[in-house]
């Protein structure tokens, strides 16, 4: 098998292709050294959508997006924002950028952070749509340095949109925030999508990617391994979780056909099987009174672990 084909799979979601990329790599490579960053990547973001970037730590998503931002210069392919190189002063004012270390003055209140950042932009969104958008209410007069995590967080992108970018960069955008603020801040960047910006996210929360992506692009090792709808990315797993309440023991079922594996936890069995119907009659007929019984597709985290454990293999077998 070539270790250099990905899967491409189709994107089913409601999008309109027209139009040039807002964000595209095109073969890029990257080195340092050695160290192969990224090889013969391609990317693009539409107007609309948002785009998940996978990979574990060193996968390369962190070069891919400094050479989108500008930051690093591809040594192969090519790099373009707004049709643009990414350094141009007109494609960086359309941009919005939330990275996982903010650099940020400390010293400064809130307010004073917002009312600097929306200097540099000709067009600006208001301080109260800023604040709504990142919930940052009651903390517009603390200052930066004085805030929690999770407040800085929603801080940082504050002031990745009050710009009204075109295009936004999302680098693990909820780490630290509480549940409550995670979900604000989906909230927010399906608003800024319905408004037709493109969103570029990383972020090790699968389930984050699961819940607001139009299509993903999974990276290992600088390549990209799969891309494609979230539906398609998750139809490269063909395995089922069973769940259900039963007296079974869990290494009695793992030793049935079909079962990949089995776990037991306070008498609530999983089960991750190749087919989920031969699995559940022999549930049945083992425990008539077995309960709550569910059966769930693999989800994006399960996918993940997939092709990146293929890509693995295949690299392993080619070496």
């Amino acid at each position: 098998m070539d270790i250099n084909r990905h899967h491409d799979i189709p994107a089913h979601a409601a999008r309109t292709e027209a139009g040039a990329p807002l964000a595209r790599l095109r073969a890029a490579g990257k080195r340092y050294g050695q160290v192969t960053a990224l090889d013969g990547v391609d990317l693009a973001v539409h107007a609309g959508e948002v785009v998940s970037l996978l990979g574990a730590n060193g996968a390369g998503k962190s070069t891919a997006i400094g050479l989108l931002l500008g930051l690093l210069e591809p040594d192969a392919g090519h790099a373009e924002l707004f049709d643009r190189d990414p350094g141009a002063m007109d494609a960086r004012r359309r941009t919005g950028v939330m990275l996982q270390d903010g650099g940020l003055h400390g010293d400064l209140k809130v307010r004073e952070l917002l009312r600097l950042t929306r200097s540099y932009y000709p067009r600006p969104r208001s301080v109260d749509g800023c604040v709504a958008l990142a919930g940052l209410q009651g903390l517009l007069d603390r200052r930066y340095d004085r805030l929690s995590g999770g407040q800085q967080r929603r801080v940082q992108f504050a002031l990745a949109i009050c710009g009204h970018p075109r295009m936004l960069f999302l680098d693990e955008p909820t780490t630290g925030l509480d549940i409550q603020a995670r979900q604000q801040l989906w909230q927010a960047v399906r608003e800024l999508v319905a408004e037709g910006c493109g969103v570029l996210l990383t972020t090790h929360y699968l389930e984050e990617a699961e819940a607001l992506s139009d299509r993903v692009v999974v990276l290992d090792r600088g390549r990209v391994v799969a891309s494609g709808s979230l539906a398609g990315i998750r139809s490269c797993v063909a395995q089922r979780r069973i769940r259900c309440i039963t007296t079974l023991d869990a290494d009695q079922v793992s030793g049935w056909p079909g079962v990949l594996s089995a776990s037991s936890d306070a008498g609530r069995l999983e089960i991750v099987a190749a087919l989920a119907e031969p699995v559940v009659r022999l549930l049945l007929e083992a425990d008539p009174a077995l309960h709550e019984l569910e059966v769930l597709r693999a989800g994006l985290a399960d996918a993940f672990i997939h092709l990146t454990r293929e890509h693995s293999t295949q690299e392993q077998e080619a070496a």
